[in-house]
């Protein structure tokens, strides 16, 4: 099912980011957490892979398994990443035959090591390409974009920002995902923002429960997102006293007060950043489930 259908239900939800291991062998964990967080009954899952194009041969097999095997609904990321028409053919021609209605359409990060994003096609060099030729081809599916609270991190202005993703809303985006963030004002400022620039599709918000410190820091580099100082100060300390674990517990206790007051404020629902940890998705949800209905 479509996506933008299944938010038309206008009920606070879940939904889940993976991000499936190249090597197979470890695939059978994958299949486990999924197994485990499908109990949560997100809305949808989406699917990434890594930057420069890494893992993504294996997207395909992962959205079709979610599908047909574990009944939920997948959102097949898609980059620009090694993009020309012949393959992005038979990568969403692939999706339909699988059944699998939905798909973000994203620029692409540079590759690990690198710090600027090269096109591999004058054809396909921004998200925005991506939306425009699905569109045309492949009019059936549902295509998500993402958006950033805090602006892209190589857009000039939030102005300039704005206006790229309303363009990608005219080329034919359904909905937006946000890039995480740690301050809910930015969110709901993000989202006015848009309304104010003429952007009328949902906004889901992307909620990010930090597991480890040096892993927070590296996504940051590439995100643009901003820590509250107050925050930063006490991950840090409890990195320094309490270790590895002491990091996983505070990023639990503020991920699930970032939800409360998301929903508490009027946000559709919540896109989570599993980081393929089933506990501590499970542990954030439970809470939310028993007190709000959550579907």
């Amino acid at each position: 099912m479509r996506i933008s259908q299944l938010l038309q239900r206008q009920e606070p939800f879940l939904s889940l980011e993976f991000f499936p291991p190249k090597d197979r062998a470890q695939w059978p964990g994958f299949f486990d957490v999924v197994r485990q967080l499908r109990e949560l009954a997100p809305l949808f899952c989406s699917v990434t892979y890594g930057a420069g194009g890494s893992t993504q041969h294996n997207t395909l097999e992962i959205v079709t398994r979610m599908k047909q095997e574990y009944g939920l609904e997948p959102l097949a990321h898609l980059t620009c990443v090694g993009a020309d028409r012949a393959r992005l053919g038979s990568f969403l021609s692939g999706l339909g035959e699988a059944g699998v209605d939905n798909v973000l359409a994203l620029r692409g990060d540079p590759p690990r090591g690198e710090t600027s994003f090269t096109p591999d096609s004058e054809e396909f060099q921004h998200g925005s390409d991506l939306v425009s030729f699905i569109r045309q081809e492949f009019s059936d599916l549902c295509i998500g974009v993402a958006g950033y609270p805090e602006k892209h991190p190589e857009a000039p202005s939030m102005e300039d920002d704005l206006e790229r993703l309303r363009h990608k809303v005219a080329c034919g985006a359904d909905f937006i995902i946000t890039q995480l963030f740690f301050d809910n004002d930015r969110y709901f400022d993000f989202v006015a923002r848009a309304r104010a620039a003429g952007i009328g599709v949902p906004i889901i918000p992307g909620i990010l429960p930090v597991q480890n410190l040096g892993a927070l820091q590296r996504m940051l580099t590439f995100c643009g997102a901003s820590v509250p100082e107050e925050y930063m100060r006490d991950l840090e300390h409890v990195q320094k006293v309490y270790g590895e674990s002491g990091v996983r517990g505070l990023g639990l206790g503020y991920a699930k007060s970032q939800i409360r007051n998301l929903l508490d404020r009027g946000a559709p629902g919540v896109h989570l950043y599993t980081l393929n940890k089933a506990d501590t998705c499970l542990d954030i949800w439970k809470d939310f489930s028993r007190r709000d209905g959550l579907k």
